[in-house]
């Protein structure tokens, strides 16, 4: 018999079409007065919406959030925050913005609402990644999770068919920065070669992917590599940006910094699994 626990603890969720009009009553549901409204420089036209939507409650914007969660920028929204004297943080946007809400979030506790505008999934999750002196560092933790989260179906419709092909391939990798490439189109590229890595450790998960994959032939890594030609994504992390000389730097902060994995990493086949992805290979079974 294993010995095991286990926390259920999530945020409430709202999903719909027009769900975003529900925003004034989850604030005042949750009790929470005055919030400040985050998002990307890119999204300012949608975090304004919401504060149009809140009135007087949103009495802040920070528009700086930025992918992989610098410490810096987190500093200067809590500056701002603690300046506005706000007791809750809105995310609109991805996960660049989610992740700067729950680095707040866990640093103050204030409420967090998570408006997601892409499919990565991070509103849902205990986890937070977030980089300093070129180093990314993740941890766990339940007081990471959201408050709430509004899905409004409606606002996934403003992505360019690209960022939502690699959106959705993003939300995949995550079910299944040290070199500033913008994270999603990264986990889209290395997916394929961390499945194949880890297909001996995570058997029935392997086949349960297989089975929703068309294409697949009973091979997870096959079915989402067609998925893949099919839909025109790029395979190498050399065309994102990463320097070949990258390659020795992200196989020692892998194993130096291992996660949760359901197969040992061993630091000769991580630098080959990143090697191949960089080259732009496909990925095969054999690392």
């Amino acid at each position: 018999m294993w010995t095991f626990e286990y926390v259920a603890s999530s945020p409430q969720v709202i999903f719909g079409k027009g769900t975003l009009a529900q925003i004034p009553s989850l604030v005042e549901k949750l009790g929470v007065k005055s919030v400040m409204i985050l998002s990307t420089p890119e999204q300012t036209e949608i975090a304004k919406r919401v504060a149009d939507i809140l009135g007087a409650v949103a009495v802040s914007t920070f528009s700086g959030a930025t992918m992989h969660t610098p410490t810096h920028v987190t500093e200067s929204a809590l500056s701002q925050a603690k300046e506005a004297d706000v007791d809750g943080v809105v995310s609109v946007g991805g996960g660049s913005t989610i992740g700067l809400g729950k680095a707040i979030s866990v640093r103050t506790g204030l409420a967090h609402i998570c408006i997601p505008t892409t499919y990565a999934g991070s509103e849902m999750t205990p986890i937070l990644g977030e980089t300093e002196n070129g180093r990314k560092l993740t941890r766990r933790d339940t007081n990471i999770l959201s408050t709430a989260v509004i899905y409004d179906v409606d606002l996934t419709l403003t992505l360019p068919v690209k960022m939502s092909v690699n959106s959705g391939i993003n939300a995949i990798a995550h079910s299944g920065g040290s070199f500033n490439l913008p994270h999603a189109e990264t986990h889209v590229v290395v997916l394929p070669h961390a499945l194949a890595f880890n297909a001996p450790g995570a058997p029935q998960a392997m086949a349960q992917l297989a089975a929703a994959l068309p294409g697949s032939n009973g091979d997870a890594v096959r079915g989402i590599s067609a998925l893949y030609r099919r839909l025109g994504i790029n395979f190498s992390l050399q065309k994102l940006g990463m320097p070949e000389d990258g390659i020795e730097k992200a196989a020692d902060i892998a194993v130096s910094n291992p996660y949760r994995n359901p197969r040992p990493l061993e630091r000769e086949a991580i630098r080959e699994l990143i090697r191949r992805a960089w080259n732009g290979e496909q990925a095969t079974h054999d690392l």
